[in-house]
C-alpha cells in the first residue's frame, strides 16, 4: 500500500519530485527494482529486472526505469505476473526494437515489448518499434496480459503498432502513432482520453486507426474510444490530401469498435470506415459513432453498412464505458490510475 500511495505522487505530482529526488531519498519513492543504463541501478538492461522479479506474484512488484533509450526486446512471460514499468516520462524512458516483416519476424513476435503475465501495469515510457513504414507489420507493444493497464504512455510505429492481443485492457491518456492498422487485436479494451496519431504511410499505403479481430460472436471483445483524439502526426499533414485514413476496418467478421465523444481531424475520409476483404463482415460487425467532434466527425458521408451505426442513444453508449465493458470499478482502483467509470 506504501508504494501505492509513492506511486500515486509521482504519477500526478511529477512536477514536485523529480527522478533524482526521489533516488536520493528512497523512503519518499518505494521501488523494488532499478534499471538505470548508467549502472546506478540494480540492473542496466530491463530483461535482466524482469528475470529477477518473482514468479506468479500476488502483490504489486515495481521496477523503476530510469531515463535513457534501452535498446532491446522486452519479454513480460505468463509467469510474471503483477508486474509494473514505472519510467521518467514520455520521450525519457525509451523502450526501442526494429523487428519486423521483412526480416522475417511474424507479426506477435515482432514486438518490442511483449507482455503475456497478467495484471501489468506501465507508465511514463515511451516504446517504439523504429521498423518504418516500408517493412509491413512492426509491433511496438503487445499485451496480452488480463487487466492490464498504460498511464501516460507513448507507443510509436507504422503499421500494427499497438497489439491488444486479448483480455481486458485499459490505456489512459496514451498517445499511439502509426499507419496500418495500428491499433488492432481480440482484446475487451478502453481507450480513454488518449490521442491517435496517423503518420506518413509508404507510397502505395492509407492510414487505418484501427483493425479490430472479434471472430466469435458468443465471445465480446472490441475496442471503445472514450474522449479521445483522431489526428494527423506532424509528417502526414503537408502531405494529407495525397492518402485516404480511415477510422477502421473489420479484421474479423465480428470487428467491434466504437468512438465516443472524441475529437476527430479532417483527415478522416468522409466514409469513415474502409472495407478489409471485400463485403466480407460488413453486415456482421458493429461499428458506431456517438457524440464526436471536429472536421471529420460528420456522419452524413458514412458507410451505409447494415454493421455500422450512428449511436443516438445513450443506453447503447453506455454498455461501451469503462464500468460497463471492462468492469473497471472491479480492479482499476487497485492501479492508482486516473479514470472515469461512464460517459464524459
Amino acid at each position: 500500500m506504501m508504494a501505492l500511495k509513492v506511486l500515486l505522487m509521482i504519477l500526478f505530482f511529477p512536477a514536485l519530485m523529480s527522478g533524482s529526488q526521489l533516488l536520493e531519498s528512497p523512503n519518499i519513492m518505494q521501488f523494488d527494482l532499478l534499471v538505470a543504463k548508467d549502472g546506478s541501478g540494480n540492473f542496466t538492461t530491463i530483461n535482466e529486472a524482469v528475470a529477477a522479479a518473482p514468479v506468479n506474484s500476488k502483490t504489486r512488484f515495481i521496477i523503476y526505469i530510469k531515463e535513457g533509450e534501452y535498446m532491446e526486446n522486452v519479454l513480460v512471460d505468463i509467469t510474471k505476473t503483477n508486474l509494473m514499468f514505472v519510467g521518467d516520462g514520455v520521450g525519457k524512458t525509451w523502450i526501442k526494437g526494429n523487428r519486423h516483416n521483412a526480416t522475417g519476424w511474424d507479426t506477435f513476435n515482432s514486438a518490442t515489448v511483449a507482455i503475456d503475465g497478467n495484471g501489468f501495469l506501465a507508465a511514463r515510457i515511451t516504446i517504439e518499434n523504429f521498423a518504418g513504414p516500408k517493412n509491413g507489420q512492426a509491433v511496438a507493444l503487445r499485451s496480452g496480459s488480463n487487466q492490464s493497464a498504460f498511464y501516460q504512455c507513448s507507443f510509436l510505429g507504422y503499421q500494427d503498432t499497438l497489439y491488444v492481443h486479448s483480455k481486458f485492457q485499459f490505456y489512459r491518456d496514451c498517445e499511439i502513432y502509426g499507419t496500418v492498422d495500428f491499433v488492432f487485436g481480440n482484446a475487451r479494451v478502453v481507450f480513454q482520453n488518449c490521442s491517435l496519431y496517423a503518420r506518413r504511410p509508404d507510397e502505395n499505403q492509407g492510414n487505418v486507426f484501427t483493425a479490430q479481430g472479434r471472430d466469435d460472436l458468443a465471445v465480446l471483445t472490441g475496442m471503445s474510444f472514450i474522449g479521445c483524439t483522431f489526428a494527423a502526426a506532424p509528417d502526414l499533414i503537408p502531405v494529407q490530401p495525397l492518402f485516404q485514413t480511415f477510422l477502421g476496418r473489420p479484421w474479423r467478421n465480428f470487428s467491434t469498435t466504437v468512438i465516443m465523444q472524441s475529437y476527430i481531424g479532417d483527415l478522416v475520409d468522409p466514409a469513415g470506415w474502409s472495407e478489409f476483404d471485400g463485403p466480407r463482415g460488413l453486415d456482421t460487425l458493429f461499428y458506431g459513432e456517438y457524440q464526436n467532434r471536429g472536421p471529420g466527425a460528420n456522419t452524413s458521408g458514412r458507410v451505409k453498412w447494415a454493421g455500422y451505426h450512428i449511436i443516438s442513444n445513450s443506453t447503447v453508449a453506455s454498455q461501451f464505458t469503462v464500468e460497463s465493458f471492462i468492469q473497471g470499478s472491479q480492479w482499476l482502483n487497485d492501479t492508482g490510475f486516473p479514470y472515469y467509470p461512464g460517459l464524459n
